[in-house]
């Protein structure tokens, strides 16, 4: 490797974090050679993600028959793979998370889109799927719709650790952050320690990949960094709050920000323009594998992000006057998403129905 950009980042404050895992990667070794070499200090995972893993590779064929023969079938089946990936993941970020004060070194699983609209349901299984794993270090992944703010309140309040997913703006971070806050203030409350960890999730590369076609080739790519920049001044601002001082006081830590979605899109440019853009202290940028690498080989950083947020609003205005309306983009963004994960979804339990019919 080249470069020690994972190790400048990491120097600077951020946690740099995987956005994949295979059983493959943890058989190879492959993980803990990131975790040494490249800094890695935690990772994320989605539907797409496992799906491309199980259905598409034969690593998983035995562990499938054998739990095929137990009578374990379709979304059951797959949360056991799951459990049981992400827990060997967890083990090996043990030391991280330990070293840190379990501020760091966590990996992420997500609900199942089948209860987006359903509180209670959501809860339930985020409770199941963190005592199943019984790993510390365990995000439960709840994204931070209308619909998911609720079950991500009260999922904190019953102290299981939540990555916010899905928020494309600032707004939509704010409210995810007081979804948490409220969480852990009804903690306090009831006497039980705000001791619950919590990051929030910010896509950034969709912003650019959604307006490529209506604006002019110098504007492209700089949307996703002005409205990353607008939510880390926010994040700052919340950090900072009396409300947020007050649950610090009695033990709370903070909700992380964590920029999401770091992969370029754009065949045109860096492909790690979205990791240097966005190097900012106690944040975490998760990154697809191909960025990772790219960013060890010929990755830099020159300096954090401003605690103000330097000229982001220059950057968002130039877009409104452009036509584009970026509440309405924002919106259109999280219900896109959450519509992909719906599809993804069933993918993959459509993928893992026709592998147990091979594997029977």
């Amino acid at each position: 490797m080249a470069s020690d950009a994972p190790k400048a980042l990491n120097h600077l404050g951020q946690s740099l974090w995987l956005d994949n895992i295979t059983r493959d990667m943890l058989d190879s070794g492959t993980l803990k050679r990131y975790i040494n070499e490249l800094s890695v200090t935690g990772l994320t995972s989605n539907p797409t993600i496992f799906n491309n893993a199980i259905t598409h590779s034969k690593w998983y064929d035995d562990e499938i028959r054998k739990q095929l023969d137990a009578g374990k079938r379709g979304e059951e089946l797959f949360f056991i793979l799951a459990v049981q990936d992400l827990s060997r993941a967890a083990d090996l970020f043990a030391d991280v998370h330990r070293r840190t004060g379990s501020v760091d070194g966590f990996v992420s699983l997500e609900v199942s889109p089948v209860f987006a609209y359903d509180t209670g349901e959501t809860v339930k299984q985020a409770k199941s799927l963190h005592q199943a794993a019984n790993k510390p270090n365990l995000f439960i992944k709840i994204p931070g719709t209308k619909e998911g703010l609720p079950a991500i309140e009260d999922s904190i309040f019953h102290g299981v650790p939540v990555n916010v997913t899905l928020l494309f703006s600032t707004d939509q971070y704010k409210a995810a952050a007081d979804a948490y806050m409220k969480g852990l203030e009804r903690r306090v409350e009831a006497g039980l320690s705000p001791d619950v960890r919590s990051v929030a999730s910010l896509f950034i590369s969709r912003w650019d990949r959604a307006v490529v076609n209506q604006l002019p080739q110098e504007m492209h790519n700089t949307l996703g960094i002005a409205v990353g920049t607008q939510a880390y001044k926010a994040y700052r601002d919340i950090l900072e709050s009396n409300r947020w001082q007050r649950l610090e006081n009695v033990g709370a830590r903070p909700q992380r920000l964590l920029f999401a979605s770091t992969g370029t899109k754009d065949k045109n440019a860096s492909d790690v323009l979205y990791i240097g853009a966005l190097a900012a202290p106690n944040t975490v940028n998760t990154m697809p594998e191909e960025t990772l690498l790219a960013f060890a080989d010929h990755g830099n950083v020159n300096g954090a992000l401003p605690r103000d947020g330097g000229d982001y609003q220059a950057v968002l205005d130039k877009h409104i006057k452009g036509g584009i309306d970026l509440t309405a983009l924002s919106t259109k963004l999280q219900s896109d998403g959450a519509n992909s994960f719906v599809a993804s979804w069933k993918e993959l339990l459509a993928g893992i129905e026709s592998k147990s019919k091979v594997l029977a």
